[in-house]
């Protein structure tokens, strides 16, 4: 009985648990995770969404406070938002600002800079080399 690569690797593939299967991308979009606490939304993975991203912190908190209309503080490693808001509402927020200022749109690949020159701030691809103008105004 003689097994071939390709059969023992769908064989592997197969016998793995759920928990251990990944959708295949390299990167996935953070989702936020957190509480309400009287009227205020605490996030409270909000540094791990930005070490993912690899954006600036104050970046990102001033499209949040932009675009969910509410004044926000980092406290330590949490990001304090001044109102009730929900997880549906924060997560498209995040995946808006992802696809926006982080992922390539030629290559919808991850491994962007943002570059300014003059007054224009432009998205530079590592992975494709392509440059795009970023239209969003922070």
């Amino acid at each position: 009985m003689k097994l071939d690569y390709k059969s023992l690797l769908e064989k592997g593939r197969k016998e793995l648990p759920d928990s251990v299967k990944s959708t295949g991308e390299r990167f996935e979009v953070p989702k936020a995770k957190g509480h309400l606490e009287g009227n205020k939304t605490i996030i409270s993975n909000f540094l791990q969404i930005v070490d993912i991203l690899n954006r600036e912190q104050s970046h990102l908190i001033k499209f949040l406070q932009r675009e969910l209309a509410s004044p926000a503080v980092l406290e330590g490693q949490r990001l304090v938002l001044g109102r009730k808001l929900s997880a549906t509402q924060i997560n498209s927020k995040i995946m808006l600002y992802a696809e926006t200022f982080v992922l390539c749109p030629d290559c919808k690949k991850p491994d962007t800079k943002m570059i300014r020159e003059d007054r224009i701030l432009f998205l530079k691809c590592m992975a494709c080399g392509s440059k795009h103008t970023i239209r969003a105004k922070i």
